[in-house]
């Protein structure tokens, strides 16, 4: 995943810092969560991310189909370095350039959809997330919550004892719809593009030897 937009959409849901004052809280109890990895780890975002994942699939291959086709072009090109009439060789390059310049357009289109639908996903889930830490942190005296998801959470040291994130999952999934459904397999990060959504690097014109 874009993982600035992944950090700007948690952000935008508040949870760079979870902070909860209470009356009658114990005073310095302070909890973190890896609130990305608490996403991606309950049921429901797991079978968003594969969801996702097996949505932009058929995309990523035909991507990759076009890409394998240039590389056919290429190599093409290559091993006609010394064959090829010059203008044989300057039609392969016109040819390899536009379709390098046609599926760069497709990978950029696919991957701004694939990082809109993620951002939506998790912020989505990021919302329901924060129910359920707020209730967590209400019911358990917690006085601050903090996210070490997020760089701009300057938490330098914290014990594995106040790490609310595997609660955090357990409580989402006891009261989630989708609790009786099996686990799924644990990630540690939300759904990554596919590889076929990469820009292709422009070709280069290749000299012809001289005798």
């Amino acid at each position: 995943m874009n993982r600035r937009a992944c950090q700007a959409t948690l952000l935008a849901c508040g949870s760079a810092a979870l902070a909860f004052a209470q009356a009658g809280a114990q005073p310095n109890k302070v909890g973190i969560i890896h609130i990305q990895n608490a996403i991606i780890s309950t049921r429901d975002g797991q079978k968003a991310a594969q969801e996702l994942q097996a949505r932009f699939d058929p995309r990523s291959k035909a991507l990759e189909q076009k890409n394998n086709e240039i590389n056919a072009l290429r190599d093409q090109l290559q091993k006609g370095s010394n064959t090829l009439s010059e203008e044989a060789r300057q039609k392969l390059i016109r040819e390899i350039d536009q379709k390098t310049r046609n599926l760069n357009r497709d990978t950029e289109d696919a991957r701004t959809e694939f990082d809109q639908e993620q951002q939506k996903f998790l912020q989505s889930m990021g919302e329901k997330i924060m129910v359920v830490i707020y209730k967590y942190a209400q019911d358990n005296g917690y006085s601050v919550i903090l996210d070490v998801s997020s760089p701009q959470t300057p938490v330098l040291y914290a014990a594995n004892s106040v790490d609310i994130t595997n609660d955090i999952v357990a409580l989402y999934d006891k009261n989630s719809p989708t609790a009786a459904a099996p686990a799924a397999p644990a990630v540690s990060r939300p759904a990554t593009p596919p590889a076929a959504l990469k820009p292709v690097p422009a070709a280069k014109p290749t000299a012809a030897k001289k005798p």
